[in-house]
């Protein structure tokens, strides 16, 4: 039996970047929170919590960028052009951000404002821009001769900009709940409030999104609400509602990991929901993974370097998350 490489190579950029949202979403979640936690101890508890993990999340945005250009470079080349501003934007804040990660710890006492103010500008800015590129894409790219045919500002809307103020939302969900997990004492407690208040804009903005997409594309509400696609996915809105009332549950109950793994399945419940709206295109509306695909034999050969390196990546990933497992108190650190 032959091996579909088109659909096995978006499968595997679809759970790279998977991996990357719900790894790196909670240390950007952090940069987000910076602001409303001002005392100098907890920001350095907050950031040696994820200074051991954090450039290591961002392999998979590289990984998912470097299969979307081996595996489907028609793809790459569209979707690039159409969103070139906002990918800029957003790996220029990566960037800023990493910088100032490193440089605050470094830093005298009367300069680390500056670099707590760069780590929150990057990590707003990169969140955003990601919200914001995503909204463009499930808008739609016009297409012409295998070309983007749009402007440089198409990817400006009214729903990219709120799916880029969703985002923001969703990773600073991610980020108190991974505090929850990795601190104690005043610090934790604050991110217990903090993170029910989430909780529930997230929620409002998931049913937004929801009823928002279909209503904007005549072609998502007909994969949403049409037959048999209406029987199968009714379940799905009332997943999201468990896991909702579940997250709520464990974070009145003081349930450290389940809350934090709950707010991760919140995160990949709404990445599959929007997953599904598109498929099986590639450029939304209408060029599938098939259409934009390399030959046969650039699949292939690329596979087998895909086949090697993610189990690589995802052990030592896995082993890095192990050995730096357990509470982060004031005065520990990794500088």
């Amino acid at each position: 039996m032959s091996i579909d490489l088109p659909l096995t190579w978006a499968a595997i950029i679809l759970f790279s970047i998977m991996m990357y949202v719900v790894l790196d979403g909670f240390d950007l979640g952090l940069g987000i929170l910076f602001p409303f936690f001002t005392d100098k101890d907890e920001r350095d508890v907050m950031m040696n919590t994820v200074a051991p993990v954090w450039d290591g999340n961002e392999t998979w945005l590289v990984l998912g960028g470097a299969g979307l250009m081996a595996a489907f470079p028609l793809a790459y080349a569209v979707v690039l052009s159409a969103l070139y501003l906002p990918m800029i934007l957003m790996l220029l804040a990566l960037v800023f951000r990493g910088v100032a990660f490193e440089f605050r710890f470094k830093a005298l006492d009367h300069e680390r404002h500056f670099w707590d103010k760069a780590f929150i500008g990057g990590s707003v800015a990169a969140t955003f821009f990601q919200g914001v590129s995503l909204g463009a894409y499930i808008q739609g790219i016009p297409v012409v001769g295998h070309a983007y045919a749009g402007g440089p500002f198409d990817w400006i809307s009214s729903f990219s900009l709120f799916t880029g103020a969703g985002l923001l939302v969703a990773y600073a969900l991610l980020g108190s709940t991974w505090l929850i997990l990795k601190t104690e004492g005043g610090l934790q407690a604050r991110a217990y409030v903090t993170a029910r208040r989430l909780a529930w804009i997230l929620a409002a903005v998931m049913m937004a999104v929801s009823l928002w997409t279909p209503l904007a594309d005549s072609g998502i509400a007909a994969r949403w609400f049409s037959l048999p696609n209406l029987v199968w996915l009714a379940p799905v809105p009332l997943l999201v509602a468990a896991v909702l009332s579940l997250l709520l549950r464990s974070l009145t109950r003081k349930a450290q990991l389940p809350s934090f793994l709950w707010a991760l399945a919140l995160m990949v419940l709404g990445y599959g929901g929007l997953g599904f709206s598109l498929w099986p295109n590639i450029i939304p509306p209408a060029i599938s993974i098939w259409d934009a695909a390399s030959p046969p034999q650039s699949l292939g050969f690329t596979l087998v370097g895909a086949v090697v390196t993610i189990p690589v990546i995802l052990i030592y990933t896995v082993w890095t998350y192990y050995v730096f497992r357990g509470k982060v108190r004031t005065g520990n650190g990794y500088h």
